[in-house]
């Protein structure tokens, strides 16, 4: 789901069918890049629908092949729309939500209610009565106040629910700190010492059936290890309970995490890889411990999304700084791509206006926010840059639109999709008058 094109002698990883044509322009689904920039203005986020729906179906084919009772779900944190949602549905993927907007957004634009799974360390009762009126499949219960409030809920006779029990496994996954959630010392899920209390509280529950179990270790996993160890602990956890409550786990999520190749220097393992040490694993513990093998449940999220999503500036100012660095502004940044800076993720970048200019010089792209830490990428080797120039950056389909923000009243920027030389409009630029239309007297 990737292609690599040459900006002069660097190699830049691109969405599937990326080409640079003879006017020497970056292209994307058949697309000119700088006349999507012309057509749509700048920052503008495009997506390759081939590339998402290559992605959905890998991880469909390379899971189900080695274990075929999975059930794969679509973390939508990374990236929520309804013409994603709609090549979901299209896949058979479901969804993974944290939150009621999440739900009422999926709800909203059709997507059937029953393949959402609803995860969250707080989730609110109004949430939780949301999730059940609207058919949820099944929620991931994170603590022992949410176990109390299902019960008052679910009281009145009206709901019945189905869950799962989320575990903090506490292994370390050697990923960024922010990055890490099944560790011991994690705001997400119940810990090992107090996992059996968890599950028989919420059996307790009348109208509360707990249909398994489900963990997540961390994002930008670059080793299968940490999926083959929390299986291993989870499942000695499922059969102990299976002996001494006849608990059966019949399904088993294992969250998401797959990681994503930002540059041709950070190679990761492919999702053949995850598929089969999880499949493997799984299949090898229900075999030592005699218990029937559980539907397996995984939940990518940003392993689906973001190689498909480019995101494109118009080159600004230019301020050189004798002996120290040389730093080009572009009309984007932290508030439409703050990844670099929280989570210092490499990026790499290209000139789309010209694609075959040989590199001259190593260049600092910055935002335009004022923030010091407002920086794309850091001493990146690029052509002569000037203004007006239309910079490229990929991998940017996942995390980079949920949490851009208004900050210094910047406008959301447009995105488009596209597929065979068509680009579509899926999500129109904010206004001003969008900023406003909450404010009150």
């Amino acid at each position: 789901m990737r292609s690599i094109l040459k900006q002069s002698d660097r190699l830049v990883l691109f969405p599937t069918g990326s080409t640079i044509d003879e006017k020497g322009h970056l292209t994307i689904g058949g697309c000119d890049c700088v006349e999507l920039a012309g057509r749509f203005g700048t920052p503008l986020y495009i997506f390759d629908e081939d590339t998402l729906r290559a992605s959905a179906a890998e991880f469909k084919n390379e899971f189900q092949t080695r274990y075929p009772d999975t059930r794969v779900l679509y973390a939508c944190k990374a990236f929520l729309n309804r013409s994603l949602l709609i090549i979901l549905r299209d896949g058979e993927i479901g969804l993974d939500v944290a939150s009621g907007g999440e739900i009422s957004i999926a709800r909203e634009f059709g997507f059937p209610m029953r393949k959402i799974s609803f995860a969250g360390n707080n989730k609110s009762e109004e949430e939780l009565r949301l999730a059940l009126d609207y058919g949820v499949g099944r929620i991931v219960i994170d603590n022992f106040d949410e176990i109390k409030m299902l019960d008052r809920i679910t009281q009145s006779g009206r709901y019945n629910a189905n869950a799962l029990i989320r575990i903090s496994p506490g292994i370390d996954p050697h990923t960024h700190l922010y990055m890490a959630t099944g560790n011991a010392d994690s705001k997400f899920g119940f810990p090992l010492t107090e996992a059996e209390k968890a599950l028989l509280a919420a059996a307790s529950v009348p109208r509360l059936k707990i249909k398994g179990l489900h963990f997540h270790v961390g994002s930008q996993l670059t080793t299968t290890e940490p999926y083959v160890e929390a299986i291993k602990i989870v499942m000695d956890f499922a059969a102990r309970m299976n002996r001494k409550h006849r608990f059966v786990c019949k399904e088993l999520s294992v969250g998401g995490g797959y990681p994503v190749q930002m540059t041709t220097e950070t190679p990761v393992p492919p999702i053949s890889a995850s598929a089969g040490a999880i499949a493997s694993t799984l299949n090898d513990a229900c075999h030592e411990y005699g218990i029937a093998q559980p539907r397996l449940i995984i939940e990518p999220g940003r392993a689906m999304v973001a190689r498909a999503g480019v995101a494109v500036y118009t080159v600004g100012t230019r301020k050189e700084i004798p002996g120290v660095r040389t730093y080009i502004s572009v009309d984007g940044g932290i508030s439409d791509n703050i990844r670099p800076a929280l989570y210092q993720e490499p990026m790499e970048a290209v000139l789309a206006n010209r694609m075959q200019d040989p590199l001259q010089g190593k260049y600092t792209i910055a935002g335009k926010f004022c923030e010091s830490g407002d920086i794309l990428i850091r001493d990146i080797e690029m052509p002569e840059m000037e203004a007006w120039d239309i910079l490229a950056t990929p991998g940017c389909g996942a995390y980079n639109i949920t949490q851009s923000c208004n900050y210094n009243a910047f406008l959301r920027p447009a995105i488009v999709m596209v597929k065979d030389g068509y680009a579509r409009l899926i999500r129109r630029r904010e206004t001003v008058e969008d900023l406003l239309r909450c404010e009150m007297l």
